[in-house]
């Protein structure tokens, strides 16, 4: 059983940065691609990252590439999402979570999930 906690959410000016952090326990994290998704009131669970189990490969959405970063400490066990350029339609509740399956950008396709994080983000 994974454990997820995912930090650092908060309010933000447009054009400012945030930094999000999720950190994990049980199993073993280095071995693990990890992704990071977003809900909007009234609307479905966005992919926004993921990243392979050693950093090595990255994907984004069209709509966060080029501003989002994701990053990992396997030491840490845990994942990063840096937020820069936001604008007001990244408000959402941010996710981080776990894949056993490879490289997806499917919600269906992870297996744990943390309690997520609001980002809020004034025009």
């Amino acid at each position: 059983q994974v454990q997820l906690v995912e930090s650092g959410g908060g309010l933000v000016q447009a054009g400012g940065s945030l930094r999000l952090a999720c950190a994990a326990s049980g199993g073993t994290f280095s071995r693990y691609v990890m992704g990071w998704f977003r809900q909007a009131p009234g609307k479905e669970r966005d992919f926004v990252a993921y990243i392979g189990w050693n950093g090595g490969r990255t994907v984004y959405a069209d709509s966060v590439k080029g501003r989002f970063a994701i990053s990992r400490d396997n030491a840490k066990s845990t994942v990063y999402l840096q937020m820069n350029s936001v604008r007001p339609e990244d408000t959402a509740v941010y996710y981080c979570a776990v894949s056993l399956r490879g490289y997806t950008e499917l919600a269906r396709q992870y297996d744990y999930w943390g309690q997520g994080t609001q980002v809020t983000v004034s025009s």
